[in-house]
């Protein structure tokens, strides 16, 4: 296979230029608008009732990509009943003979997408030159890109994809320049996809290989031409996984949750018996997925040797989503809101303190102060802001550290913002030294660890969805607890404070925005967290409970295993 050619590819530099986060620009000649019929070009039929693929798999690359897909097609099958989409940053001045070179190396239906083209089994879709594409209810959508930002279409579908598809997306990235893909691949993992990238070694262009892998997410790292074997395999695994079957499946893998909960919890110190079990199982049988293991038992004994596995299914357990300004209608809310509100009261000796729990890689922590610096320079004021960001991830605190994020960041935050907030380095943004300076970083756990006080705002939108009613009972009066007399509570927009009314006001209903109340009878609810899990469990064998359930289990598993320990 030929390497890539420049006229047909983007040169390392061409894919560091600005060419646009997606935007409808003005058409090209010789190729398709979104959405809109162009003479001579046909339109997809997408009311056709089509068989919809088993997965669909977005694949990305940027220079030296041609080379890769090549390598990757000659050796998969054509009756995987998969879908294929690839995305590469093809030079926008040259009409695209990806098509007619892909075709070569496979049997499978080759399509160059049009608007509102439905995804079908056993087939490849091409993106055009200068569009970006994006995947809604299995239909593909392209618009041509607009020329402001870098351009990201593989972030852009794959983020789409993961949207679209959950647990039957799979992001590829293989040989590239810059950073694209990082954020889509990131995303699929959230939605439980699978994720594979490309080896360094046998990539032309190291970056977006590179950068996919640093993200510690990925499920495989292999070279193209090894990528099949294991994608059909992970796709026949997992597809196995059908009612009756699975149901059976999850059954026996609640049967041995608590050992698993106890091993994870002997290998990281954390504690995940409170947490959903639903949420836990398909996280652990996703884990079996990729390793081909089809008995729970099988997969308990092998945690038990792996302390590798241990940690792999531990980071599985933290994987959410997180962006800059998700749900961006909420942060204005904020802002405009109880945030402004906060600070016209302020005096102007008084630091504004604000707890970030859960905050992953710093996108949100990050977020909220861009927008407190935004509304001081309104106010002209100045206060001592004090964000602690915490997390139980030490890899996403070091990540949130250094401050340095993919340049696909730009389809989340604004022109305006980036120039301000951010320094732009090569294929990545890196936030400015003054905003940096607002967060205090550290891992926490707040099942066990002692809080912060004093506190004007807790955003929590990404921890409290994957706790069980009884750890958010603990967890909630610990933020009353927590925050000044007044002080606000940013929630997910899953996430409610249903119980607790007394203790929180509503400040707005949609975007989860809550005040505290003053309330006396909170105190008495309070379980600080500092070894209060296992307090409980002492506390109820105590009573002589046997319906306690699932936290039972989890302090007897480790009984026995500390007993075998000493045969």
């Amino acid at each position: 296979m030929q390497s890539s050619s420049k006229d047909e590819w983007e040169s390392p530099g061409a894919a560091q230029a600005d060419a646009g986060i997606p935007a409808v620009g003005s058409p090209q000649a010789g190729v398709p608008q979104a959405g809109v019929p162009q003479a001579g070009v046909p339109q997809a039929d997408s009311s056709r009732k089509e068989e919809a693929p088993s997965f669909v798999v977005g694949i990305g690359a940027s220079a030296g990509g041609l080379d890769a897909f090549g390598r990757f097609f000659a050796s998969m099958p054509a009756n995987s009943d998969a879908a294929f989409v690839l995305v590469s940053h093809l030079d926008p001045t040259h009409a695209s003979m990806m098509p007619d070179l892909i075709r070569k190396q496979t049997a499978m239906d080759v399509r160059q997408v049009t608007e509102g083209m439905r995804v079908e089994p056993n087939c490849v879709y091409i993106i055009p030159p200068n569009y970006d594409i994006t995947i809604v209810s299995g239909v593909l959508h392209i618009e041509q890109a607009g020329v402001d930002h870098p351009r990201v279409p593989i972030d852009i579908f794959l983020r789409s994809l993961a949207e679209d598809q959950k647990e039957k997306a799979i992001c590829i990235i293989l040989s590239g320049t810059g950073t694209d893909g990082t954020l889509g691949l990131k995303a699929i993992k959230a939605e439980l996809g699978m994720a594979m990238v490309q080896t360094v070694d046998s990539a032309q262009y190291h970056g977006m290989p590179r950068s996919a892998s640093k993200t510690g997410l990925t499920d495989f790292v292999l070279a193209p031409e090894d990528m099949p074997k294991q994608l059909i395999a992970y796709m026949k695994q997992t597809d196995r996984r059908k009612a009756p079957q699975r149901s059976a499946t999850q059954e026996k893998l609640l049967e041995g949750l608590p050992e698993i909960i106890e091993i994870v919890g002997t290998t990281t110190g954390h504690d995940f018996s409170l947490y959903k079990k639903n949420t836990i199982c398909r996280r652990v049988e996703r884990r079996m997925n990729i390793h081909q293991m089809e008995s729970a038992s099988r997969y308990v004994r092998y945690l038990r040797h792996s302390p590798q596995e241990a940690e792999a299914l531990f980071k599985e357990f933290l994987i959410g989503v997180t962006s800059f300004f998700r749900n961006p209608e909420a942060f204005e809310t904020l802002k405009h809101g109880a945030l402004a509100d906060l600070l016209r009261k302020k005096d102007r000796d008084e630091p504004v303190r604000i707890w970030v729990p859960g905050c992953s890689t710093g996108e949100e922590a990050y977020s909220l102060a861009i927008i407190i610096q935004e509304l001081m320079d309104e106010f002209q004021v100045h206060h001592e802001v004090q964000i602690f960001a915490t997390d139980i991830d030490d890899m996403a605190i070091d990540a949130a550290r250094t401050g340095v994020y993919p340049a696909g960041i730009a389809a989340d935050v604004s022109p305006e913002r980036l120039k301000r907030f951010f320094v732009r380095d090569e294929e990545t943004y890196r936030i400015r030294k003054e905003v940096r300076e607002m967060l205090i970083l550290a891992a926490q756990d707040i099942i066990k660890d002692p809080p912060f006080t004093k506190l004007d705002l807790i955003s929590c939108r990404n921890v409290l969805i994957y706790m069980d009613g009884e750890l958010q009972r603990r967890v909630l009066p610990l933020f009353h607890y927590s925050l000044r007399p007044g002080g606000i509570l940013f929630l997910g927009s899953s996430e409610t404070i249903d119980g607790f009314v007394d203790l929180f006001s509503k400040v707005d209903r949609k975007w989860r925005i809550y005040r505290r109340r003053p309330s006396t009878a909170a105190r008495a609810e309070i379980e600080f967290p500092v070894s209060f899990m296992r307090r409980r469990l002492v506390e109820l064998k105590g009573r002589g409970r046997l319906d306690i359930g699932f936290p039972q289990a989890v302090e007897e598993a480790r009984s026995k295993r500390r007993r075998g320990k000493k045969t």
